[in-house]
């Protein structure tokens, strides 16, 4: 217990934390403030605490996943946020591996992860998104948007701000009737959809989780495009011919860093001269970095979120020119607290679906991810690349007056 005391009188200093050990010993850290809600914890066996204070950030999960720590107040997105809270990305050195050791070992495993070949990529997507249908009911909005939402204010529901999303993307495209549109990583085809709706173009999504395919392939029968918006089960890199527009909404982060080169000088290829490719991607404010052990184990394997100047350099490299970046502060913060609080809402069927363990393990990962956006070092990056600088017209109303027109049309939809 005394490794992870010390770690905690280090590290808590704002907002309070209260630990009870398995002898019912009590620990108390930091002090009350009204930015953050204090928590209380209890370590239900003598091991709890060393297997937190060796590797805190797979400890502490597993335990929650465990039930080896409980949390008796409040619940553990607030012992989460409390944590980050006092370790913010603008402090140097927030919550990083201490000791060279533990830093190289730390580095080359997280490295090793981003390997992706083909058969190791569509295992990866299997594992995150061929859990149950239901599962994914239950906390995303009504068209399944698992990616950050566009609060362009706090109080939208999530379902709005997701259509917002979508209308905030889409303004980037400058699209024109009859275009031809591949939406690479394409998730359960809403995006897809709303683009053929809006512009009446043909589009192309292609992802690499079978399910996800067959939902696509069922919502555009449904909808009468079939023939317009086709969905395919297939690796970006077998993709042939040549496309108007290019869209990646949450792909990147799947790559890995040594499969850059390949993705960039692929949608070269694939995009015709005077195209228009846009990524929307989970980003690191500071330099490059790695993802997190347990992210890596249980949510998101071969998974890497790069920093911007990762991204931005390979496509320099391949000769397309970045024409404009933004970056979403807070928006994913607040899309994740909504899934938390669906998820929340969904315990009893969530458990029944998988088990409590799963259920935990869900809570840990988005209250986690919601602190990382909150106070870590992660934004979203929205970038848009042309092979031709004339692409596009020369000053970004286009976008404004776009994006205006697409939610006069959807005014009234929730998805």
């Amino acid at each position: 217990m005394w490794m992870l005391d010390k770690m905690l009188r280090r590290l808590i200093k704002r907002g309070e934390l209260l630990l009870i050990d398995h002898n019912g010993k009590q620990y108390r850290y930091g002090v009350p403030e009204p930015a953050i809600k204090s928590v209380k914890v209890r370590l239900t066996d003598r091991g709890a605490a060393f297997h937190i204070a060796k590797d805190p950030r797979v400890g502490a999960g597993e335990a929650y996943m465990d039930g080896r720590l409980v949390v008796e107040e409040g619940d553990i997105r607030d012992l989460v946020l409390l944590v980050r809270y006092n370790a913010p990305w603008e402090r140097p050195g927030a919550l990083k591996p201490k000791g060279p050791v533990r830093k190289a070992v730390t580095a080359a495993a997280g490295r090793l992860d981003q390997i992706n070949w083909k058969a190791r990529s569509r295992r990866n997507a299997e594992h995150t998104y061929n859990l149950t249908r239901r599962l994914y009911e239950l906390f995303l909005d009504e068209d399944r948007q698992y990616t950050c939402a566009y609060y362009r204010d706090r109080d939208n529901s999530l379902e709005k701000a997701q259509l917002d999303k979508k209308a905030h993307i889409a303004a980037k495209l400058n699209l024109k009737p009859g275009m031809r549109v591949l939406d690479i990583g394409c998730g359960w085809g809403g995006f897809a959809l709303y683009l053929h709706r809006h512009y009446d173009v043909d589009v192309l999504g292609v992802a690499l989780a079978p399910d996800q395919i067959a939902f696509c392939k069922e919502r555009a029968a449904e909808a009468g495009v079939a023939d317009r918006v086709k969905f395919e089960l297939m690796d970006y890199r077998d993709v042939p011919g040549q496309f108007d527009r290019i869209t990646s909404v949450g792909l990147i982060e799947h790559l890995g860093t040594p499969h850059y080169p390949t993705f960039f000088a692929k949608c070269r290829e694939l995009l015709k001269p005077d195209g228009v490719m846009f990524s929307h991607c989970c980003g690191r404010m500071g330099g490059p970095g790695l993802t997190d052990k347990w992210t890596r184990k249980y949510i998101f394997p071969g998974g890497y979120i790069p920093a911007l100047s990762e991204i931005v350099q390979e496509a320099e490299k391949h000769r397309l020119f970045v024409s404009d970046v933004e970056a979403l502060r807070y928006h994913y913060a607040y899309t994740l607290e909504e899934w938390y609080n669906r998820t929340n809402a969904a315990r009893e069927e969530i458990v029944e679906l998988y088990d409590e363990r799963f259920f935990r393990m869900w809570q840990f990962y988005l209250a986690g991810a919601e602190a990382a956006f909150q106070y870590g070092g992660l934004v979203n990056w929205q970038v848009q690349y042309l092979r031709k600088r004339d692409a596009v017209p020369l000053t970004r109303e286009y976008m404004y007056e776009e994006e205006a027109r697409l939610r006069e049309a959807d005014a009234g939809r929730t998805s």
